[in-house]
């Protein structure tokens, strides 16, 4: 087995083996239509993604979350999983219901525990620090159900696909192959983005210190202005066939919807990470920010709130990272002696602006590989 073990010890495995006697079940049951964002989170659930989650978190649990960025048994966890409905007529505790998404495909099904109301603005204040609906985390809990259902869930087989976007997205499988390769340590990363040279030096630099690293995209629901993940998933693959020694990369798609939750959300990713197989975690600038509701390193900072070895992941931080002219590669204010005018660095939104202009962003920001395949992207639109 891998260096790290699941969050509370044991991978959770919600996959049906009888599929057909699920599918007789559920045509006599109440059925519940999901959200894309929902159908993410189930899909994480049935494959152990969400260990120790084995269904949506009930009432204690998620005041816990709120409260104090743990379940209710003192478990890390900070963010909670919830299935909102605006409907709870038909369902009751004790009762089951059919899980279905906005198709209605059948997806599997949920033991009812609970029925509670959400608490939009502690919810809200707790997670995404703000109850601005500008804020994308904050809309989705504001216009999803506000009745939660609480339960365990049963997953049919073919609701997962075998893989997402071409990549492997089991920690059962990503484990096994960490073993496989004999990797004792193992480095993570987190991206919504295509990967930019910034990036490269946090990962070159982390790998240095790792037997190997688990570059691990996110490819659920993200915002709309994001970059899709069959385009993100072409640079990722280009950039570690060319620039990164293969044998001591992993590339696996993380199918989990993107909630820009910042520090809550990076601790989130951590844990998650934890089950897949992970030691370490690269948190950077701004993780799952959005706006200007986080403060730049708040993310990392979040870490320092936890027990050392609490978390049963090791955070590493990195500084902003700049392509500095004076230095004459990437640094950061840490290693470049050198001041801004002598710092080449983009943002996100003016790199968006460039490609879509049709101008290619300086080698310097971006691989000519990558430029290339984004370019072609923007043309497509």
């Amino acid at each position: 087995m891998p260096a790290n073990t699941p969050v509370g010890g044991t991978l959770v495995n919600r996959v049906v083996a009888d599929a057909a006697k699920l599918r007789a079940e559920a045509e006599k049951l109440p059925a519940i239509t999901l959200p894309a964002a929902e159908v993410w989170d189930l899909k994480l659930l049935a494959v152990g993604g969400y260990s120790p989650l084995g269904g949506f978190v009930n009432e204690h649990d998620y005041a816990s979350i709120i409260a104090r960025g743990k379940l209710s048994d003192g478990t890390p966890w900070t963010v909670p999983i919830t299935l909102g409905v605006q409907d709870a007529s038909k369902l009751a505790a004790g009762k089951r219901a059919a899980l279905k998404d906005e198709k209605g495909n059948l997806l599997g099904a949920i033991t009812v525990q609970q029925l509670y109301a959400r608490r939009f603005e502690d919810e809200a204040k707790g997670v995404f620090k703000t109850l601005d609906e500008a804020h994308p985390g904050v809309a989705r809990i504001k216009s999803a159900g506000q009745t939660l259902v609480a339960g365990e869930v049963d997953v049919l087989p073919e609701a997962l696909p075998s893989n997402e976007q071409g990549l492997p997205f089991k920690p059962a499988e990503v484990r096994a192959e960490i073993d496989r390769r004999g990797w004792k340590s193992v480095v993570a990363f987190q991206t919504r983005n295509p990967i930019h040279r910034a990036h490269e030096y946090l990962l070159r630099t982390a790998l240095e210190t790792a037997d190997g690293l688990l570059i691990h995209p996110l490819v659920g629901e993200t915002k709309s202005d994001d970059i899709p993940a069959d385009v993100r998933t072409q640079c990722y693959v280009a950039l570690i066939d060319k620039y990164f020694p293969k044998d001591r990369v992993l590339l696996a798609a993380l199918p989990a919807p993107m909630r820009y939750a910042g520090p809550k959300e990076a601790i989130h990713h951590a844990l998650i990470r934890r089950n897949y197989g992970a030691t370490h975690f690269i948190v950077g600038r701004d993780h799952a920010g959005v706006g200007n509701y986080y403060g730049t390193y708040d993310a990392q900072q979040i870490f320092e709130t936890y027990a050392a070895g609490e978390l049963g992941i090791a955070n590493l931080n990195f500084e902003h990272s700049f392509w500095c002219k004076g230095v004459g590669g990437y640094a950061t204010s840490k290693t470049s002696p050198f001041g801004k005018e002598h710092h080449l660095t983009i943002s996100g939104t003016r790199l968006r602006e460039l490609l879509a202009a049709g101008e290619y962003p300086p080698a310097e920001i971006v691989r000519p590989e990558l430029a290339e395949i984004l370019m072609a992207y923007y043309r497509g639109k």
